[in-house]
């Protein structure tokens, strides 16, 4: 199922990721540090979004208290959190 996210604090506008059976595929940033959110959207491919958050989720950039790549985590709970209300 791919999922759309809206981050909020950080400079990507959009997070883009299909999810099946708990692993991550197509992770696509709109907006934000292109070279690095590629690079994160490269290592995660395949990845089960327990593992991805378990890295992830806390991540902070600069003086912020989150950053794109603890949104991104945040986004794959909350997609976690609607494929099981949709069972």
């Amino acid at each position: 199922m791919r999922y759309s996210f809206k981050p909020r604090g950080v400079c990507s506008r959009e997070v883009l990721f299909d999810m099946e059976d708990g692993v991550v595929t197509n992770v696509e940033f709109i907006g934000g540090c292109n070279g690095n959110l590629k690079a994160i959207s490269k290592l995660v491919d395949g990845m089960t979004a327990d593992d991805i958050v378990g890295k992830l989720l806390g991540n902070t950039c600069g003086m912020k208290g989150t950053s794109c790549a603890d949104q991104f985590a945040k986004a794959l709970l909350e997609a976690k959190k609607q494929s099981v209300e949709t069972l």
